[in-house]
C-alpha cells in the first residue's frame, strides 16, 4: 500500500533557503508589488481622465460615437438600402462595429465606477446622485446650513472630504454577509456578570475615517443636557453628583445599547441632519459593523454576519451617535421625571432618577412604581428595551451607588465628596501603595500603571486624597528608576 501511495503522490523535497535568498525573495514580493500598485495608479489616472472626456462630450453614448467615428467604425447606412453584392461586406462592418461598441461601454463603465461609489452591498439601497424634489431639497439645505454640513451635499464631497477616492470609499462602506477581510479587530473583555463582551474596534484606515466624521459630523449634533457620558466638561461624577443625598435612586439599564443604534436608525439621524440620502447611507455604513462569527471553511477563515449592521463598542463615532440618538429620548425622560418629582441623568445605557423628599413632616412615598412604567413605555417607543434585571432602586438605608461612586447624604462640614469613590477601593488602594514601599509581595498581576490609575480615579472625585496617593505613587516611579 505504501509503495502505491509513493507511486502516485511523489514526495515534496525540502528546500532550505539561506538568509540572502530569503531578503532576496522578500525583495523580489515588494518590488513586485510595487509595481502592481503603480499599474493599478496608471489605469485609475486613465479611467478618471476617460471619464472627464465622456462628461466633457455630453455623455456615455456621445462619447461612444465619438469614438467610433474616430476609429471609422460607424455603419450609417440601412440593410435595406445596400445591395445584395454588398450584403457580406455590411455585416462584417456592422459586426466590427457593435463589436468596438461592447468594448466601448465597458470602458465607460470602469470609468464610471473609477470615479463614483456604485454599489455598496446587497439588501442595500444606494443611488449616486440624489432626485430630489426642489422643496423638499430646500428644507433639507436648510437643516444642513443649521448643523454646519453644508458642504457635505454629494457623494464626491464627502469624498474629498475624507480624502478617499470613490473606490476606496466604497470598499470601506460596502457591506457582504460573509466576508474574506474585515475592517475591524475584535476582542473581548469579561463583564461583571462573568460573561463576556465583545469589542470591534476599527483598524487604522477606517478608523482615521471615524474621528473625522466624529469631528465634523456626529460633535455638531444636538445632545440633551442630561446626556453626561463621553462629554467634555461631563463625567461619570458629573452624572453621580445630581443624584447625591437623594432619598431615593433608581437605576434602569438598556438593554443591548449599541447593538440597538442600527445602521438605518444612524441614516435616519444624519438625514434628519441635513445630509442627502447617498451621503447618509454612506455615512452610516461606515461608522457600523454587522456583528459577525468568526469561522473556518476549506482552510479560509471567513467572518459570518449575526445580525444587522449597528454601532460597534470600540468604534470612536459610537457614543457621540448614541447620544445624539437618544436627544428626543432624554427630552421624554426628563419630562416624565420633573412629573413624578424626580431628578434624570443617562451615562450611556445608564439611566439614574432620584427623588427628594420635599417635606420632613410625615413619610411621603417616592412614585417609582409609575415611573418605571413610564419609562419602560418611552424607551419602547424609542426603539430600546428595559433590562429588567439591572434594574435598581436605592434608599437611604443601604449604599447608593450612581457610575460606580458613593452619592449617600453626609453632612456639609464632613469635607467629604458628594459623589466619591467606594471605602473598599480606597482600602485597596492604600495597600497596594503601602505594600510597594514596604517591599512586600504584591497582588498578582497588579501593576504600578494599574495604581496609577486607581490614583487618578479618586483624584476626579477627592482632589485632595487623590492627589496625596498620586504623591506617593510618583516616589514609587522615582525609587524604581534609581
Amino acid at each position: 500500500m505504501a509503495s502505491e501511495i509513493e507511486k502516485s503522490v511523489p514526495a515534496t523535497p525540502l528546500v532550505v533557503l539561506s538568509p540572502e535568498q530569503v531578503a532576496r525573495a522578500k525583495d523580489e514580493e515588494q518590488e513586485k508589488r510595487a509595481k502592481e500598485r503603480a499599474e493599478r495608479g496608471k489605469q485609475r489616472d486613465e479611467h478618471i481622465a476617460r471619464q472627464k472626456a465622456i462628461e466633457e462630450a455630453g455623455g456615455k453614448d456621445a462619447w461612444i460615437a465619438a469614438e467610433l467615428r474616430a476609429k471609422g467604425l460607424v455603419v450609417d447606412e440601412q440593410g435595406s438600402q445596400v445591395a445584395d453584392a454588398d450584403k457580406a461586406s455590411f455585416k462584417e462592418r456592422k459586426k466590427a462595429e457593435a463589436k468596438e461598441t461592447r468594448a466601448l461601454e465597458k470602458l465607460v463603465w470602469l470609468a464610471y465606477k473609477a470615479t463614483h461609489v456604485t454599489h455598496v452591498g446587497a439588501g442595500i439601497y444606494f443611488r449616486d446622485a440624489d432626485d430630489e424634489m426642489p422643496a423638499d431639497k430646500d428644507a433639507r439645505v436648510a437643516r444642513a446650513r443649521d448643523h454646519d454640513l453644508s458642504e457635505l451635499d454629494s457623494v464626491p464631497a464627502l469624498a474629498k472630504a475624507l480624502g478617499l477616492t470613490p473606490p476606496v470609499l466604497r470598499w470601506m462602506c460596502f457591506h457582504r454577509d460573509v466576508e474574506a477581510s474585515t475592517h475591524y479587530k475584535y476582542w473581548t473583555i469579561p463583564k461583571r456578570d462573568g460573561s463576556r463582551r465583545t469589542i470591534t474596534a476599527p483598524k487604522s484606515e477606517l478608523k482615521a475615517v471615524q474621528r473625522w466624521l466624529l469631528r465634523n459630523v456626529f460633535e455638531k449634533l444636538p445632545v440633551h443636557h442630561a446626556a453626561h457620558g463621553f462629554l467634555a466638561a461631563r463625567s461619570i461624577a458629573s452624572n453621580a453628583r445630581v443624584h447625591a443625598g437623594a432619598d431615593v435612586i433608581v437605576k434602569v439599564d438598556v438593554k443591548d445599547f449599541f447593538p440597538t443604534i442600527t445602521w438605518k436608525r444612524v441614516k435616519g439621524l444624519v438625514r434628519r441632519a441635513g445630509l442627502p440620502e447617498s451621503v447618509a447611507t454612506l455615512v452610516a455604513l461606515l461608522v457600523t459593523e454587522a456583528p459577525r462569527e468568526i469561522v473556518q471553511f476549506r482552510g479560509k477563515t471567513l467572518y459570518v454576519a449575526k445580525g444587522p449592521r449597528a454601532c460597534p463598542q470600540g468604534a470612536p463615532t459610537s457614543p457621540a451617535i448614541t447620544n445624539a440618538i437618544c436627544f428626543r429620548m432624554d427630552k421624554r425622560l426628563m419630562g416624565l421625571a420633573r412629573m413624578f418629582g424626580f431628578s434624570y441623568t443617562r451615562y450611556a445605557d445608564d439611566l439614574a432618577f432620584s427623588w427628594r423628599q420635599k417635606s420632613k413632616k410625615g413619610a411621603a412615598q417616592a412614585p417609582v412604581g409609575a415611573l418605571l412604567h413610564g419609562v419602560r413605555r418611552i424607551l419602547e417607543a424609542e426603539g430600546f428595551r428595559v433590562h429588567q434585571k439591572k434594574t435598581t432602586v436605592m434608599r437611604t438605608g443601604g449604599t447608593q451607588r450612581v457610575t460606580g461612586l458613593v452619592v449617600n447624604e453626609v453632612p456639609a462640614s464632613s469635607g467629604v465628596p458628594a459623589a466619591r469613590v467606594p471605602r473598599d477601593v480606597i482600602r485597596r488602594l492604600r495597600a497596594a501603595i503601602f505594600n510597594r514601599e514596604k517591599n512586600r509581595p504584591t497582588k498578582e498581576g497588579e501593576t504600578l500603571d494599574q495604581i496609577k490609575g486607581m490614583a487618578a480615579f479618586v483624584y476626579m472625585t477627592d482632589e485632595k486624597r487623590g492627589r496625596a496617593f498620586l504623591d506617593r505613587i510618583a516616589a514609587l516611579e522615582a525609587r524604581a528608576t534609581t
